[in-house]
């Protein structure tokens, strides 16, 4: 496996320059010892007084005034225009989680590239952070503490299938597409909810105040997808 441009042992927090708040940052930045920005995502970092470990993209969206700001050995220019930013870092990011912030929110088309990107990176656990939900590839096997009745929605990016205890609505038995069967708008009823996949096709859509709860899952996940070949 790639190790890439980082490489840490804690989980590492990507920026990007999407819509990301101070409010939603500063608990992120709390959690992390390392920060990323993708491409243009440094202007948050720089406005929160945090100078970027790293920036990474084709550039075209950093400003001349804050890549004057950062050393140049922190900035890494991949020029090729076959993947988007958010793909570029994440695939040069080895860490245990990666908490991804300014990719959801404000365009339909930058979220649903990010979304594409977990399925493509699969080996590479992440987690994207907006101001309402979080989103993450289901691993292998997932297992929750949230309290009953959560909002727990999960969308396949392809065809992929599975069981689940503390759904309200089971899914065993299900095979799951974009264009037919979906599990969007499900809900806990149980305090543990315990996922099983049989392929790195599914994503798993809770509210913020989830955060907490699915990033010690992913952590404590068992098993990890192989990377794609």
């Amino acid at each position: 496996m790639n190790s890439g441009l980082i490489r840490s042992q804690s989980p590492v927090l990507l920026v990007g320059g999407g819509d990301c708040p101070p409010d939603l940052l500063a608990p992120l930045l709390a959690r992390t010892r390392t920060r990323v920005a993708a491409d243009g995502g440094a202007a948050a970092l720089l406005s929160a007084g945090v100078m970027p470990d790293a920036v990474i993209g084709d550039l075209d969206s950093l400003s001349q005034a804050h890549r004057a700001q950062i050393p140049a050995e922190r900035i890494h220019h991949i020029t090729e225009q076959d993947s988007t930013d958010f793909d570029k870092c994440l695939r040069n990011i080895d860490a245990p989680l990666v908490y991804a912030a300014g990719f959801l929110g404000a365009r339909l088309d930058h979220q649903l590239a990010a979304m594409t990107v977990l399925t493509r990176r699969p080996d590479r656990p992440c987690l994207l952070v907006g101001r309402e939900d979080v989103v993450a590839l289901c691993p292998p096997t997932l297992t929750l503490e949230l309290p009953v009745g959560s909002r727990f929605s999960l969308y396949p990016m392809a065809e992929v299938g599975g069981s689940s205890r503390g759904l309200r609505w089971p899914i065993d038995g299900l095979r799951f597409t974009p264009d037919h069967v979906t599990g969007t708008s499900n809900e806990t009823d149980a305090p543990w909810v315990e996922l099983r996949l049989d392929a790195p096709r599914m994503l798993v859509i809770l509210p913020l105040q989830a955060l907490p709860a699915l990033e010690r899952a992913l952590l404590e996940a068992p098993a990890r997808w192989p990377a794609r070949a």
